[in-house]
């Protein structure tokens, strides 16, 4: 059954409400718990389609082993943890949550879309969640002028929506992505200084862009605060066709070209606040990047560790 306002017991209720707190202040100064990353260090999140289609049972355990405090769900086809937090209901999740004391970082929901949000929000909020992922819609290929003006019309129609995320303490953060309105390092630096509201922010994904490392790092600086999900991905050989698995792997951080050198150091140039999520694409979708849920875990912890490294 799929709880839509769940009654809470004590502990899930408490967990959900520690995990407010805790996004909260994650976004916002030093967190509650001693445990817990200090306001300088970086926060891990960790994606579920990495895991494919595993049961969220079997990846919630894995994110503490994986150095992060927050999960983000996917649905189909890159997951399908979204569509599993319906089946169990939101009261079993949250306590599923609370078992392995994980917060719900981010939902990506790139099917609903920017303006397809109403329910999803509300959702989020009742899970303790700060953060859904999408893209933006609008035309594509444009430069110049003509993306400006695109940009500030995107960010004129998101302001019912964003209203109704600002009142749940929601953040839609936008993700660069190829043959979209934002797809350029043009059209994030618009979208950074034209959006009207701190509750819309960007999903910065580096596999998408110039794969020149000052580059990157100057339009973090120009982004500033205004990125709220930082993507540790690189292009690597791509993820658009079948090749063995060590070429495949080539999109995390620490085995392609891409030095993440600057990149962090930009990162803590601006003081970034936002969750750091290790990321890749298998292909075909929806398929785990390897066999098991603790080589998965074992091959995030080697990025991390290359990233705090730098």
């Amino acid at each position: 059954m799929n709880l839509r306002h769940p009654q809470l017991d004590r502990r899930t209720f408490h967990h959900l409400a520690a995990s407010t707190a805790a996004a909260l202040s994650l976004r916002n100064g030093p967190l509650l718990r001693a445990e817990e990353p200090t306001e300088t260090d970086l926060k891990f999140m960790l994606g579920s389609c990495l895991y494919g289609y595993m049961y969220l049972g079997e990846i919630l355990p894995e994110v503490r082993k994986a150095g992060a405090i927050a999960i983000d769900i996917w649905p189909k086809v890159h997951g399908n943890q979204r569509e599993q937090l319906d089946d169990l209901g939101e009261q079993k999740f949250a306590s599923m949550l609370a078992k392995n004391d994980v917060l719900l970082g981010c939902i990506t929901q790139y099917a609903l879309g920017p303006f397809g949000l109403k329910d999803e929000i509300p959702l989020a909020a009742r899970l303790g969640c700060q953060t859904i992922v999408t893209g933006a819609v609008g035309p594509k290929g444009l430069s110049g002028a003509g993306l400006r003006t695109a940009v500030a019309e995107f960010c004129e129609r998101m302001k019912p929506h964003l209203e109704l995320a600002a009142a749940h303490g929601v953040t839609i953060a936008i993700e660069n992505h190829a043959n979209n309105l934002i797809e350029s390092t043009d059209s994030l630096k618009w979208l950074a200084d034209l959006a009207p509201s701190q509750h819309l922010a960007i999903a910065l994904a580096p596999y998408h862009l110039p794969q020149d490392a000052n580059s990157l790092a100057s339009l973090i600086r120009h982004l500033g605060s205004r990125i709220q999900v930082f993507y540790a991905w690189q292009h690597g050989m791509g993820c658009m066709q079948r090749m063995p698995k060590e070429q495949e792997l080539l999109q995390l951080p620490g085995r392609g070209d891409l030095d993440f050198g600057p990149l962090m150091a930009a990162l803590r140039d601006i003081r970034y606040q936002g969750w750091l999520e290790i990321f890749m694409h298998p292909f075909p979708r929806g398929i785990p990047i390897l066999e098991s849920a603790a080589e998965i875990t074992a091959e995030i912890n080697r990025a991390r560790k290359y990233l705090q490294s730098l």
